[in-house]
């Protein structure tokens, strides 16, 4: 038996490049809370991204439980985490914890093992397809043009994704639709912003820019309203982003076409992998939300993935943060299968002057 050894972890506060914002938060700085975990000579990686708090989660209460573990055994660290929390709950930073730790476990499994983690997880696609995600509502008219035409034109990525919920809404989707050409999908992402009868209205306007894609049109919490647009429009409706146990995925898993997961968020791979089912059982695709280099191995293991969301302030921080960093090509991320785990190595000289705890 493997024992794990050591739970270390760090926190990083990252400057955006500029102010961001989408319809319901501005934000100028980004927080990751990443978890090392040992056994052996080995360490695996994983983090969230969430508020500071989440180290106090892991240190205080979800490291004393995982020490000493058998570090093959993943899904029952992941039990005894969620024993662990029942008192302080599980929703929200105390969730992100716990995918902080489960994240690395599994990358720590894999590199004992030697094999690349979609290797250990069981891989069932070649590549995972992205699309780009920023078009904050903040940026200029000329800013979102830019962006979103550069992942079209210059990376090649087919499908891409703007915020929406500020204003002069409609003249921004048009704007994209025009700087990526017809051919590209054109996603928007309302976070909440709109109540059901305005989300009606400004859906029936983005079918115009053949928009395929409205994500959070009302509030994630509002399953009624969700399932009203859902039945108004032939944009596929989506959302799940903040799901944290299988009945919050279940529920979302009715009104969607299709169902997002956040492994950062979620509990971590293992619950990824049953919140994929859930969906599965529902004829329904999944898409992952944020943290593309984490969220890869998963992604490629699991058969009815649609994309990874490739989102502008994450691909930044994780380009910086990582050697091994998986860069798309032609619209779709494939694995270092040489590299064992996530194939990712911190680059701790690099990043210290991040680092806050």
């Amino acid at each position: 038996m493997s024992a794990i050894s050591e739970i270390s972890l760090a926190v990083y506060s990252i400057p955006t490049e500029q102010p961001e914002a989408d319809g319901t938060l501005s934000w100028d700085h980004t927080t990751m809370v990443l978890v090392q975990a040992g056994a052996e000579d080995k360490i695996g990686i994983g983090w969230t991204y969430g508020p500071g708090a989440c180290a106090l989660v892991v240190q205080d209460q979800l490291a004393p439980v995982v020490r000493g573990m058998n570090a093959c055994d993943v899904p029952a660290a992941f039990m005894a985490m969620v024993r662990a929390v029942r008192n302080a709950g599980r929703p929200g930073l105390v969730g992100y914890a716990i995918s902080a730790v489960e994240t690395a476990l599994w990358d720590l499994k894999a590199r004992l093992l030697d094999l690349p983690l979609c290797g250990l997880l069981g891989q069932a696609l070649p590549s995972a397809p992205v699309y780009g995600s920023g078009g904050f509502v903040n940026y200029s008219v000329q800013q979102v043009r830019d962006q979103v035409g550069q992942w079209v034109h210059e990376e090649g990525i087919p499908r891409v994704k703007i915020k929406i919920g500020g204003e002069d809404d409609i003249n921004r989707v048009r704007q994209a639709r025009s700087a990526i050409g017809p051919l590209a999908d054109l996603y928007v992402d309302a976070n909440g912003a709109y109540t059901v009868k305005q989300a009606l209205r400004i859906a029936e306007v983005l079918e115009g820019s053949e928009v395929s894609w409205f994500e959070e049109p009302v509030s994630s919490d509002d399953l009624a309203g969700l399932r009203r647009v859902r039945e108004a429009t032939q944009i596929d409706v989506a959302a799940g982003e903040y799901g944290y146990d299988l009945f919050y995925f279940r529920q979302m898993s009715e009104v969607v076409d299709c169902l997002q997961i956040d492994v950062t968020r979620c509990g971590g791979i293992l619950e990824w992998q049953r919140a994929a089912s859930v969906a599965a059982s529902r004829n329904l695709q999944v898409s992952s939300h944020c943290a593309p280099q984490l969220h890869l191995h998963a992604a490629l293991a699991t058969p009815n993935l649609r994309h990874m969301e490739w989102f502008h302030d994450h691909v930044r921080i994780e380009s910086m943060f990582f050697d091994g960093f998986h860069a798309p090509n032609e619209g779709a991320v494939e694995p270092d299968l040489t590299r064992p785990g996530n194939g990712l190595e911190l680059r701790v000289p690099d990043v210290e002057k991040y680092r806050v705890l």
